[in-house]
């Protein structure tokens, strides 16, 4: 079994170890803050659609789209996710202009 010692990281020695630590740590912040903004575009369309308005929806998901394409550009999520989002999104889109178009005539 691993002790406490033994799970601590080893501390980089070579200089260019040393440049690679300090670079995978801003790259690791990037990341995460474009992972964080990836999600929240998500959840900003997906609570335009809880709301019910159509409009609305359809205007977050435009301008929220983008995003998630450069996201997948930057390769912090795969192209074929972002691709997975965006039609998943707008079908429930479509689906609540469906179900606002059956109540209006109802």
């Amino acid at each position: 079994m691993a002790t406490k010692a033994a799970a601590k990281k080893k501390s980089v020695r070579t200089p260019s170890g040393r440049k690679r630590a300090r670079q995978s740590v801003k790259a690791n912040a990037a990341n995460t803050a474009l992972r964080s903004r990836f999600r929240t575009a998500v959840k900003s369309v997906r609570k335009a659609i809880a709301a019910g308005d159509h409009a609305k929806a359809m205007e977050v998901f435009k301008a929220n789209a983008p995003v998630l394409d450069s996201i997948a550009d930057k390769k912090i999520f795969h192209k074929n996710t972002a691709a997975r989002h965006k039609s998943r999104l707008n079908a429930a889109i479509k689906a609540l202009a469906s179900s606002a178009a059956t109540g209006a005539a109802a």
